[in-house]
C-alpha cells in the first residue's frame, strides 16, 4: 500500500504539495460521461435476495465498495458485501450529469486543492481557469474540507450545506454532508489500516494543512441511474432526475415482472399514477404485498427521497484509538 504520509502527504513546503497534486492525480481533464443505464441498484431484491445485511465497520478488513443510486441521492459503503452505512447526497446538474458506470476512488485526501478541470463551464468562467492549481486557503475552491477522487475529473467532495441533499447541484461530482464525509474517510482509513496517525488527521481537520492517503488497491465505485427499484419488499419510484424516459408503464410492468410480481391485474391508468407521484423531489413507496393484494394505489404513500435533517457538526470521531500497524 502507498501512502502519502510526512514525507510524501502534501504537508510542507508549497512546492511539495503542487509536485504530488500534479504527479499523483494528474493534470486537469475534461470529464467525460457514459451512460450505463441498465444495472440495477446494488439495493434491489433481485441482488440481495430480498435483505441487505448489515454490519459494523470490522478493523483492518479491506474488501470495501461503494455504490451510488442516482435518482434516490444515495450512497452506500459495503463491507465484505455488507452495508456499513448509506448517506444522503446530491448530483450533478442536468447540463453535467454525473457518471453512470463504474469508477474508483483512489485517495482520500483532507484540505485538498482543486485543480479546474477543462469543461466549458470553467472556460467560460472569469474566476478560475483550466489546469489552474487552487489551494484550499484559497475562497474560489469549491471542495470544502475533503474530496476522493474518482478518475476522469469526478469526485466525491464536501457539500455546501442539507440543500445539496436530495438535489441536482454540481458539475458532475457527487456532494456530501461535512459530518458524513468525515465518517466515511474515518471508515475508509480503519478498514484499510492506514498508516495514518488520529493526531495527524485531528490536525488536518482544524487547518487548512493537505493530508492525503492513497488508496492501493483502489475502492470500486457504481453508479447506477435506476428509477425503480423493489427494496426489501417495497417498490420504490424515484423522479426520473435526468430526464431519460425512464419512468414508463413498460418499465414498471417490467420490473414488476421480474421482481416476481404478476401485474397483469393493474391498469396502465394505476400505474400512471404510481408513476406520476414520483415527481421533482418525491418517491412513490408501496409494498409488493399490498400490490399483489390490489391496493398498488391506496396501499401506497408518497415521501420525500431524502428527509433532510439539520446539518450535524461533526464529532470529534477520529479514527485511531489506535494508529494501524503496517
Amino acid at each position: 500500500m502507498k501512502i502519502l504520509s510526512r514525507k510524501t502527504t502534501f504537508i510542507g513546503k508549497l512546492s511539495a504539495i503542487l509536485l504530488v497534486l500534479v504527479g499523483a492525480f494528474g493534470v486537469a481533464s475534461g470529464q467525460s460521461y457514459i451512460q450505463d443505464m441498465k444495472r440495477e441498484s446494488a439495493r434491489s431484491d433481485k441482488l440481495t435476495g430480498g435483505a441487505i445485511e448489515k454490519t459494523a465497520l470490522a478493523d483492518g478488513e479491506g474488501n470495501l465498495k461503494i455504490t451510488i443510486n442516482v435518482p434516490a441521492f444515495q450512497m452506500t459503503l459495503w463491507q465484505n458485501g455488507k452495508e456499513v452505512k448509506t448517506y444522503p447526497i446530491g448530483v450533478g446538474l442536468k447540463e453535467y450529469p454525473i457518471y453512470v458506470g463504474f469508477l474508483k476512488a483512489s485517495a482520500v485526501i483532507w484540505n485538498p486543492s482543486w485543480i479546474p478541470p477543462n469543461s466549458d463551464w470553467v472556460i467560460g468562467s472569469k474566476k478560475v481557469k483550466v489546469g489552474e492549481i487552487i489551494l484550499p486557503t484559497d475562497a474560489r475552491n469549491p471542495l470544502g474540507k475533503m474530496k476522493i477522487p474518482l478518475g476522469s475529473g469526478y469526485l466525491i467532495h464536501q457539500a455546501k450545506g442539507v440543500t445539496d441533499l436530495g438535489s441536482l447541484v454540481s458539475h458532475g461530482c457527487v456532494r456530501v454532508l461535512q459530518a458524513d464525509l468525515y465518517d466515511l474517510a474515518d471508515k475508509i482509513v480503519v478498514a484499510r489500516e492506514l498508516d495514518l496517525t488520529p493526531e495527524q488527521i485531528a490536525k488536518a481537520k482544524k487547518t487548512k494543512k493537505t493530508l492525503a492517503a492513497e488508496l492501493e488497491p483502489v475502492i470500486p465505485v457504481e453508479i447506477t441511474y435506476d428509477t425503480m427499484v423493489v427494496e426489501a419488499g417495497r417498490l420504490h419510484v424515484y423522479p426520473d432526475v435526468y430526464e431519460h424516459k425512464k419512468n414508463t408503464v413498460e418499465n414498471l410492468r417490467a420490473e414488476l415482472r421480474s421482481s416476481g410480481v404478476d401485474a397483469t391485474d393493474l391498469s396502465d391508468e394505476t400505474l400512471k399514477k404510481m408513476l406520476a407521484r414520483a415527481v421533482s423531489k418525491k418517491q412513490f413507496v408501496v409494498s409488493v404485498k399490498n400490490i399483489k393484494a390490489g391496493k398498488a394505489l391506496l396501499g401506497g404513500q408518497t415521501t420525500a427521497v431524502i428527509t433532510r435533517l439539520p446539518e450535524r457538526k461533526p464529532k470529534n470521531t477520529t479514527v485511531g484509538r489506535r494508529r494501524a500497524a503496517r
